[in-house]
């Protein structure tokens, strides 16, 4: 019989962990079936780099996203017939281990899914995941029925994809516990014992705190807890909660009584330690926990087990195959152990009982059943042919979300401030926001045909309507109660507004926008002649293009963007140099607009000048904002002077924005995939991969905080900040869809 191949993805020794052991487990227990031919990719946690087996073909670094697109590629151009993920949301990288998604999504072979921790109350992005992993594996494994039902009234994961198979414990034999004993120099002690990486949430201070009871009855009592310091512990607590433990033992005159073994021990030893002990303690501080393979381990080794209640102890322990005392009540542990070492027939049957269960999940019984599962899955799985990989992945991005524009915009407009992720009413209304959500609302229109997009359009060409007086000029603030706040706006928000109407001339869902939209462009147009700010007459010219997309034979327009794009070179001219191809003496805000204007205007002209210009710049800007392959813009707390030192923070999102949207259509009219790559790289700003790695896009309120300062994130979630974010979202789409066209 031909072997089913198979590619796993998970932790893998000689890391240090409960995942990384399951699946050397259960990598070898398919092998020993003689049915299956393994191979990994294994995660390296942050800065770690390990020795491993051949087993290892591949590795991915957590936090390097690119690493998940190579892995998926590497395994699709395998001989493998299916793929095995061991999830846990800690592993993976990005927020709640999203990175793994982009993976999943890109196989194209059967993906069976095992799930070492589901969540009672998740969050948005930790339900999110499940439920992707969900919908996109054949078959998900889980290893109680507290977890199966999780999952379908949780994650809404379809009944028939989740199957229940139960934690995986090595095949060891157990009789010669004197031996174990001795070789542990437990020879007339009462042993107690746990292990497992070492955190708060073990609560191993409940069963130090009840062992003065019951040493003063059993005085041999010696309490061993093996294992190392969690690593995510260690790297931000150190040992603070070990040595609080020393403390507590010595506050208690347990010194004889209780040792600590500060290492990650093998299974074999492991197993060869439950053997020789009387009983095992899982003293857990949280109920929410579904799966503990340490519990697992203790029952298949057959050890008297006493736990707190958390979820897989209630399931595993039921029958009497072990006890349960309340979370922190040191006072009935010391009860149960008092009892069951008081009376050794109690504590044999407890033994008898957990090991009779635990023959069920003995690896090779377990490996059996993954087996099965998984040539069943590769058998019915259609055949589907790799392409090659896209620079830009769409599922990278988080799903695209109007929950926090909704929530900002009542019948007036979008309110432009916020405290944190609440509208701040008291600030009222501005037209650079109302145009940035005009110009939003009609790309969603266009490129995803969103229905609140298109509920959103109308309010926000309402409010530029009303904003515009009756020469054309606009004004730009509003207060809460429809007051005007200036009589005439600035040209920034003049050009904006120009932006979107052109925009909305060109792609409009629906002839009454567009008609509306064209009676105030061309009520604007007057004034477009008198606009100085660089920015503003770039935003305009942006407008125009657009304009002159579906009216490329008005001559007048056609000369009006000439004049402005000649504007623009004029004083590029007088401020560029060999070293300094910028359009100013400092490099502030807004940045990528004005090469963004020239890449448009180019479109237009044809003119190899402009295009020219518009390349400079941005690869000028390019090589001020890039640190090690990340997009670091210029802080608005001092700007970039020219001959002086870049200010690192406060970035702004409307920043990033320009940037994002400038590489695209540098992309567009060049052809140069580069430009897309330093598009999605600028992109990823708003996800973490930034100059803090703080991501400042919010999964659970789908809006945007305000800046990126020294301290950290400006918690504020504004109009801007969330509107240059969806902007910047559907840019990266609709990059992804002209790059599926050049391949």
């Amino acid at each position: 019989m031909e072997k089913i191949k198979i590619a796993c993805i998970g932790n893998y020794p000689p890391r240090e962990c409960g995942i990384a052991t399951f699946t050397r487990d259960l990598v070898e227990s398919l092998e020993r079936t003689n049915r299956a031919e393994c191979s990994v990719a294994a995660i390296n946690d942050e800065g770690q780099n390990y020795s491993y087996p051949e087993k290892v073909r591949h590795v991915i670094r957590q936090n390097h996203q690119r690493d998940y697109l190579k892995a998926v590629k590497f395994i699709n151009y395998s001989d493998a017939d299916a793929c095995v993920l061991e999830h846990e949301f800690g592993i993976f990288g990005g927020d709640s281990g999203i990175y793994i998604l982009p993976l999943i999504h890109r196989l194209k072979i059967p993906l069976i899914a095992t799930l070492h921790t589901i969540l009672e109350k998740p969050s948005y992005n930790e339900r999110a995941i499940i439920h992707e992993i969900g919908e996109k594996a054949e078959k998900v494994v889980v290893m109680s029925h507290r977890a199966v039902r999780f999952l379908t009234e949780i994650y809404d994961v379809r009944s028939d994809k989740i199957e229940l198979i139960k934690h995986g414990v090595p095949d060891l034999d157990l009789v010669q516990r004197d031996q174990y004993k001795r070789k542990f120099k437990l020879e007339g002690k009462k042993a107690i014992f746990t292990f497992g990486l070492l955190g708060r949430s073990k609560g191993i201070e409940t069963a130090i705190q009840a062992l003065p009871q019951v040493v003063k009855n059993h005085p041999d009592v010696m309490y061993i807890v093996l294992g190392k310091t969690h690593p995510a512990v260690l790297r931000t607590s150190g040992e603070e909660y070990r040595n609080y433990l020393r403390r507590l033992v010595e506050k208690n005159n347990l010194r004889e009584n209780v040792h600590f073994y500060n290492r990650f021990v093998s299974a074999t030893e492991l197993f060869e330690y439950l053997s020789a002990i009387d009983i095992y303690i899982t003293p857990y501080l949280n109920e929410a926990q579904i799966t503990s393979g340490t519990l697992a381990y203790a029952v298949g080794a057959g050890a008297a087990v006493i736990s707190t209640p958390y979820w897989h102890a209630q399931e595993l322990l039921a029958d009497g195959r072990g006890r349960l005392f309340d979370f922190h009540d040191s006072n009935a542990l010391a009860g149960i152990l008092n009892e069951l070492l008081d009376n050794p027939s109690i504590l044999l049957e407890l033994r008898q009982k957990a090991y009779t269960y635990g023959r069920q999940m003995i690896w090779p019984v377990i490996g059996e059943k993954y087996a099965n599962l998984m040539c069943d899955v590769a058998q019915d799985y259609p055949e589907v042919s790799a392409k090659e990989d896209s620079i830009v992945d769409p599922l990278l991005l988080p799903p695209f979300d109007l929950a926090h524009v909704r929530q900002f915009t009542d019948d007036t407009g979008i309110i432009q401030h916020a405290k944190y992720s609440v509208p701040n009413r008291k600030e009222g209304y501005c037209l650079d926001d109302n145009a940035r959500g005009l110009l939003m609302a009609t790309m969603a229109c266009r490129q995803k045909r969103d229905p609140v997009a298109l509920r959103l359009m109308p309010t926000y060409l309402s409010y530029i309507d009303y904003m515009q007086r009756d020469d054309g000029l606009f004004r730009n603030f509003l207060s809460y109660n429809r007051d005007f706040l200036d009589e005439i706006g600035s040209e920034d928000a003049f050009g904006r507004t120009i932006w979107a109407l052109g925009y909305l001339i060109r792609f409009s869902p629906h002839d009454a926008f567009f008609q509306l939209a064209n009676d105030l462009f061309s009520k604007a147009y007057q004034h477009f002649k008198d606009v100085r700010s660089i920015r503003g007459i770039a935003a305009t010219i942006i407008g125009v293009r657009h304009y002159l997309n579906r009216y490329s034979t008005d001559e007048g327009m056609n000369e009006t963007l000439k004049e402005m794009v000649r504007r623009i070179l004029a004083q590029y001219k007088d401020e560029a140099d060999g070293e300094w191809h910028w359009f100013e003496p400092t490099v502030t805000y807004d940045n990528g607009i004005v090469s963004l204007a020239l890449f448009h205007a180019y479109e237009i002209t044809g003119d190899k000048k402009v295009l020219a210009v518009a390349r400079e710049m941005a690869d000028f800007l390019e090589g001020i904002i890039f640190r090690d392959g990340y997009l670091s813009p210029v802080g608005s707390d001092g700007w970039y002077k020219k001959g002086e030192q870049c200010a690192r923070y406060a970035q702004q999102p409307i920043d990033v924005m320009a940037i994002v949207l400038m590489f695209y259509q540098a992309s567009v009219v060049t052809g140069d995939k580069h430009y897309l790559d330093r598009m999605l790289a600028s992109f990823m700003w708003f996800l973490g991969e930034n100059d803090l790695r703080i991501p400042l896009y919010d999964f659970e309120t789908c809006g945007c905080c305000d800046g990126l300062e020294s301290h950290g994130v400006n918690r504020n979630q504004g109009a801007e900040s969330i509107l240059a974010y969806l902007i910047s979202h559907l840019t990266v789409l609709l990059a992804y869809e002209q790059e599926t066209h050049w391949q």
